[in-house]
């Protein structure tokens, strides 16, 4: 297995500054099963590969001066306004927070 390869699927989010930019990733080859527009400048990729991966395919494919940011989406986002079919998209793929997990217990005492 090739380093850094992932053996679940992830999603990212992938923000791109310019958003005539998305034109550069969207129908292109990448590390990536595949890529939504979930509005303007905003995609979400499936991918085995790491966010790394996946950050650096992406700024390859941008001019120079295009602000980026990708990030990892562990858990369903709330959304709404976005693309026809993005919260289906990710509701697919995605589980919901779990609301038992230590870490929100403790915030919520």
């Amino acid at each position: 297995m090739p380093r850094g390869h992932q053996t679940s699927m992830n999603v990212c989010l992938v923000w791109l500054g310019d958003p005539s930019a998305a034109r550069h990733v969207l129908g292109e080859p990448g590390p990536w099963r595949e890529v939504r527009e979930a509005g303007p400048g905003l995609l979400l990729v499936e991918t085995y590969e790491t966010v790394s991966r996946v950050y650096h395919e992406v700024k390859w494919m941008l001019p120079d001066a295009c602000p980026l940011l990708v990030a990892p989406v562990g858990w369903r986002p709330k959304a709404r306004g976005l693309a026809a079919g993005t919260v289906s998209w990710l509701r697919n793929r995605l589980a919901l927070p779990d609301r038992t997990r230590p870490d929100r217990t403790e915030e919520a005492g």
